[in-house]
């Protein structure tokens, strides 16, 4: 018994759109990732938060956690200074930016 070809072809069609449809409820569940550089205007080690300023002068206020990774510093951001130039790699919930990663790119470039 053979398929015809309009068959096989309602048959991709539909695998595709039910593929698609898959891949859209699984990325409504996650998370959308950013990225921002720029230097390090204000860091507080206690409240574990940080404010990265860009070249265009926008204000990023970041959390990290214990989850967060770290490049270039020590763990838990114990090696970054204001005036640091930064890449941080987070994701926003709620409002609320949270540290994936931080990679410290240099050390007291501007003030």
């Amino acid at each position: 018994m053979s398929i015809s070809i309009e068959k096989r072809i309602a048959l991709i069609c539909l695998s595709a759109f039910f593929a698609v449809a898959v891949w859209q409820a699984v990325a409504v569940g996650q998370d959308a990732v950013h990225w921002v550089s720029g230097f390090l205007k204000h860091v507080d080690h206690d409240a574990k938060t940080m404010v990265v300023k860009t070249a265009d002068g926008t204000e990023h206020t970041i959390k990290w956690t214990g989850d967060t990774a770290w490049e270039g510093t020590k763990e838990s951001g114990e090696g970054l200074k204001e005036g640091s130039k930064v890449s941080v790699k987070y994701i926003e919930k709620g409002g609320e930016k949270t540290a994936i990663g931080v990679k410290d790119i240099g050390k007291d470039v501007a003030k």
